[in-house]
């Protein structure tokens, strides 16, 4: 049976939480370590959502940490799907921070990463095909490919070394 094609924006996920003293370092700002957490969660459920199967990270791509995130400030994490292959997928996840007295966001960090979809043996299973829509959707999915192509060559480079 085919799969139907599903939009983006019915997977899309948010996660906002105020960041504690217990999350940060000596200097008062988020650690990195649970930013990676957050983005993990966060692009798990966007893929859950998408797929409606088990899934495993299997990459993350393009991980940089911009700004620092203070204690007393929110972290806002959004993400979404950006391009399916036939067992895998891509979530883009955007991280935010929010002053609490002032409302100013701006944007953290961005990271992509990879998913693959497995039933409850641990097997690959098919994932839906992303339903385009719009020219970004276009762009978003054509970078996801060329991001996917980059990690395969390099995947296989480093198996061929070994």
């Amino acid at each position: 049976m085919p799969l139907i094609p599903k939009r983006w924006q019915d997977s899309a996920t948010e996660t906002v939480q105020v960041v504690l003293p217990n999350d940060s370092n000596p200097l008062g700002f988020i650690l990195g370590g649970t930013v990676m957490h957050l983005i993990d969660i966060t692009g798990a459920i966007a893929c859950h959502r998408h797929t409606n199967t088990l899934a495993l990270t299997a990459a993350v791509d393009g991980l940089e940490f911009v700004h620092p995130i203070k204690v007393g400030d929110m972290i806002i994490l959004k993400s979404r799907v950006t391009g399916t292959f036939r067992t895998s997928l891509e979530v883009e996840v955007e991280v935010f921070s929010e002053e609490i007295l002032t409302g100013a966001r701006r944007l953290t960090s961005r990271a992509y990463l990879t998913f693959v979809s497995i039933d409850a043996e641990g097997r690959p299973q098919p994932v839906a095909p992303l339903l385009i829509e719009t020219p970004e959707d276009e762009a978003l999915s054509r970078d996801a490919n060329a991001r996917r192509v980059e990690r395969l060559a390099r995947r296989h480079k480093g198996a061929a070394s070994a």
